[in-house]
């Protein structure tokens, strides 16, 4: 495995990237991007809105009451079965000894996050020959009739098809509209049982049902990707890419990011079938923020175990969920698999500046964007606008600073040295970068509620997407960032880079 930084790339004149620079992370934004006339409204999406909670209880009732997800998944792929899909769900695309593909995780709020992302999209896409979803296509709860906007809108102008898996929100439908969409499927016929005194009966009087398609309005949304060029039918909401050279193992992981028996055995079978290497492209990343998650399998095993058998060869793993960038090559007897989270593609931002130092690879092999301090210092200003408290706004060089000294390693980019006061170290701790006294839990607590619960609609947005590309005995990612800002659509900066010997 070699491991091209970006900073050597940067001193090529091929890039400036927030790696290198305040302006290359979107800070001192000069002008504002294109990416607003291409919105459909100006409407904001809200994790804050009632509604959209409500509409979102799945999650919280599936953890409760018991998810039913793999039994409706079950349902899905006996459908499928019957409609003549490949046993093995495998599609086959003849590619040439070069070719090239976008990996996007979590897109669709259609709002102006969303739509930041695609102008920076299209530029480095313009010769990909496909596209993936890693999870999450539209939010809040995958129904048909938010993919006007929120998937058929915003990627219309991609010529190329566009794969995807499920990630949990997709899920809260009951995954009609993704099946319908990415499928072709008809709906599921409901199964309607009489109440009974147990989890399952209580989680169905609250269980949000699957919203009735609008079969003409989806037909109109179709349109906008209607070319022959971008045409693209998926066997399942699980599958195999053959690619010749590479194979791609796409894998749903439902609402609590596990797989049910069937597709266990599955994937157990299509990474046994032959040693050529993989990527495996899941709903849940398996090393986030320091975290091992092997993701679990009915009846025993996981899917990381999968991953990590050399006679399966896998050579990456690639997950969304999570909403930003993050790379762990991590040491595997004697070989590297890089994992990765890719969930930067149009949601809120999670937190980087909540990640500790990493102990799962070396703190310096491990990449993640936005960079710690660019996390720190945006969310510093957010939060001191919405709670009016100026001393609670830490500066790009400030935060650099202060997660340089928090994790102990040198700081990525040149800024002026800092003097560290009590005002910034106390503006960190409630931010959840810098430790609280008695060991309060409020990183973790600033990642998956604060950080949630907070969107914007102005740059930089510190979104990113991978673009992938293979050449003979070589895949090669790269992670391209998209601001919001003019100058970073024009040149997407490259915030990350792997080159991986395909062996």
């Amino acid at each position: 495995m070699a491991d091209i930084g970006v900073e050597a790339a940067a001193a090529r004149g091929k890039l400036v990237s927030s790696r290198i620079s305040e302006s290359g992370a979107g800070w001192h934004c000069q002008e504002i991007g294109n990416f607003q006339a291409l919105r459909p409204n100006k409407n904001s999406f809200t994790w804050l809105h009632p509604k959209t909670l409500w509409r979102s209880r799945n999650e919280i009732l599936a953890g409760v009451l018991g998810d039913p997800s793999a039994e409706v998944r079950r349902r899905w792929v006996a459908s499928m079965r019957e409609n003549g899909a490949d046993p093995d769900f495998r599609m086959v695309r003849e590619m040439g000894s070069e070719y090239a593909f976008i990996v996007i995780g979590d897109t669709g709020e259609g709002d102006a996050s969303q739509y930041a992302v695609v102008p920076g999209l299209l530029k480095m896409g313009e010769k990909t020959d496909f596209a993936v979803i890693a999870s999450d296509v539209i939010y809040p709860t995958g129904a048909a009739s938010d993919y006007c906007d929120k998937f058929f809108r915003p990627f219309k102008d991609y010529d190329a098809p566009i794969f995807a898996i499920p990630g949990n929100h997709d899920w809260y439908d009951g995954l009609g509209g993704f099946m319908r969409v990415f499928c072709g499927a008809k709906p599921l016929t409901v199964e309607r049982e009489g109440f009974k005194l147990s989890p399952a009966g209580l989680r169905g009087i609250f269980w949000k049902k699957p919203e009735p398609i609008d079969e003409a309005a989806l037909a109109e949304a179709w349109k906008m990707r209607g070319r022959p060029t971008q045409e693209a039918r998926q066997p399942a909401p699980y599958w195999v890419l053959d690619l010749g050279e590479l194979v791609l193992v796409g894998i749903d992981t439902g609402i609590t990011g596990s797989l049910d028996r069937e597709q266990g055995e599955w994937l157990r079978h299509v990474s046994s079938a032959d040693s050529r290497p993989k990527v495996l492209i899941t709903g849940k990343p398996i090393y986030v923020r320091n975290d091992y998650k092997p993701c679990p399998i009915e009846g025993g095993g996981t899917v990381d175990e999968i991953v990590r058998n050399p006679a399966h060869n896998y050579v990456a793993a690639i997950g969304g969920d999570v909403h930003n960038h993050q790379r762990f090559p991590v040491m595997v007897d004697g070989r590297v698999i890089q994992y990765i989270v890719s969930g930067g593609g149009g949601a809120f931002m999670h937190a980087t500046h909540t990640i500790p130092r990493v102990d799962k690879v070396h703190e310096d092999d491990f990449r993640c964007y936005p960079l710690r301090g660019d996390s720190l210092s945006f969310y510093s200003l957010l939060y001191s606008r919405k709670l009016r408290m100026k001393w609670l706004y830490l500066t790009p060089e400030e935060a650099v600073t202060l997660m340089s000294r928090r994790i102990g390693n040198e700081p990525v980019r040149d800024t002026p040295e800092v003097k560290i006061t009590a005002r910034m170290k106390w503006a960190a701790r409630l931010l959840g970068g810098w430790p609280m006294p008695f060991h309060l839990p409020v990183g973790r607590f600033f990642h998956r509620w604060i950080s949630e619960l907070t969107d914007w609609d102005t740059p930089p947005f510190f979104k990113s997407f991978l673009h992938v590309s293979v050449s003979p005995g070589v895949l090669r990612i790269r992670c391209f960032a998209a601001t919001g800002c003019l100058a970073q659509e024009l040149e997407p900066p490259m915030e990350d880079e792997v080159i991986i010997p395909l062996v």
